[in-house]
């Protein structure tokens, strides 16, 4: 059963006034969101277990704590994170929708402003 709803949650045509189709979408983003979350809690786990385990006393004294292969797990699995979390959330995750709108109002208005009419 749990296939068959994953199967009509897959769909590429919906009828966007269907009350149904509305609750599939917003479904299928709340389990990108949630596995989006997993995924962030099992890096922050993995590489903090990484890094405390490498961390003792000789470490500090003999620079091994700074090497490269300390961090080098975080770095990568951190670009995949990245792209994961623009998959989910967009790539206007900064800028948000009509950014550049607003942005251009906001410079007029302050022009308006400025000006001695």
């Amino acid at each position: 059963m749990k296939r068959d709803r994953e199967n009509r949650y897959d769909r590429k045509e919906m009828d966007l006034n269907n009350p149904d189709s509305e609750y599939e979408m917003a479904y299928r983003k709340v389990k990108k969101i949630k596995g989006f979350y997993i995924h962030l809690m099992v890096y922050v786990l993995v590489n903090a277990f990484i890094i405390l385990s490498s961390m003792n006393r000789n470490s500090f004294q003999n620079g091994d704590f700074l090497n490269w292969q300390t961090y080098s797990t975080a770095l990568f699995w951190g670009i995949g994170l990245v792209a994961h979390g623009l998959s989910v959330f967009g790539r206007n995750i900064f800028f948000g929708e009509n950014w550049e709108e607003k942005k251009i109002k906001q410079f007029m208005d302050k022009e308006k402003s400025q000006k001695w009419e």
